[in-house]
């Protein structure tokens, strides 16, 4: 009984990493601040990272996953400075249990949700409610329970009386970006991603919809220092880098949108 208590924490410590062993390792005093942040962060974070050290002269290893994967690992120990979310509810969990600094936490972006279709695709789709004809036999959208997009994408369908009639199609990615990869490939004849996810993918994809704001809970970003972070003042900094003027002008750059009543 003890070991299959145990065996879940060590799973997730494993995965972090795993996933941050390319970003550097060697976290610490000397080695830089460790930043868990959505994979919707990805371009506008490594951008940030070099704007950050730039100011401070430390470096920033990231370790980018779905918000709700991140939010565990954080739970069960993994050496995280900095949490970067595409959700309120993976930080709010976290503030309740008490795992982060809560004079530190920020809003700082916000985000849109579109409908997107293979760059190829011929199916005529204008609006989310088309997603209920025949054709679209897979669409494709982040896990509700990890990922944040999925868990917007979850009240529209709510929202537009979709949800039975799309449940069946429906196939759950990691993140993201894993959504945007699928249906750049065709494996997915529609997608359920965010506007900044679409603008990396360029011409890969064609965006057919735009999710109205009241049809889910506002998209916002917080970032918070982690409570049991070793280096506090190098991970404010980071907070602050992100909230300052350039650091939005990069988040602006990449399609993000200011995050009101930050």
């Amino acid at each position: 009984m003890r070991l299959a208590k145990v065996f879940p924490k060590l799973l997730l410590l494993l995965c972090f990493v795993a996933v941050c062993g390319g970003c550097g390792t060697d976290s610490g005093p000397t080695g830089g601040i460790t930043v868990s942040a959505a994979a919707s962060l990805k371009d506008a974070f490594n951008e940030i990272g070099v704007l950050y050290k730039t100011k401070t002269g430390t470096r920033v290893n990231f370790n980018f996953a779905a918000s709700g994967v991140l939010q565990r690992q954080i739970e069960t120990g993994a050496p995280i400075d900095i949490f970067a979310s595409a959700g309120e509810n993976q930080m709010n969990d976290l503030a309740t249990e008490g795992l982060i600094d809560e004079d530190s936490r920020r809003n700082f972006a916000g985000n849109e949700l579109v409908l997107v279709v293979p760059r190829d695709s011929k199916a005529s789709l204008t609006r989310f409610n088309d997603l209920t004809r025949s054709e679209f036999a897979k669409i494709a959208i982040g896990n509700p329970k990890t990922v944040p997009a999925g868990q917007y994408t979850e009240q529209v369908f709510d929202k537009l009386g979709l949800k039975d009639a799309v449940q069946p199609k429906l196939v759950f990615a990691e993140d993201v970006r894993q959504v945007l990869d699928w249906v750049e490939r065709g494996d997915a004849d529609a997608g359920v991603v965010y506007a900044t996810d679409a603008r990396i993918a360029g011409e890969k994809i064609r965006v057919v919809a735009t999710a109205s704001e009241d049809s889910h809970t506002p998209i916002l970003y917080p970032v918070a220092v982690v409570k049991n972070s070793r280096q506090k003042q190098a991970a404010q900094q980071f907070v602050e880098v992100v909230m300052s003027a350039e650091g939005q002008a990069i988040l602006q750059k990449y399609g993000f949108t200011a995050a009101a009543g930050k």
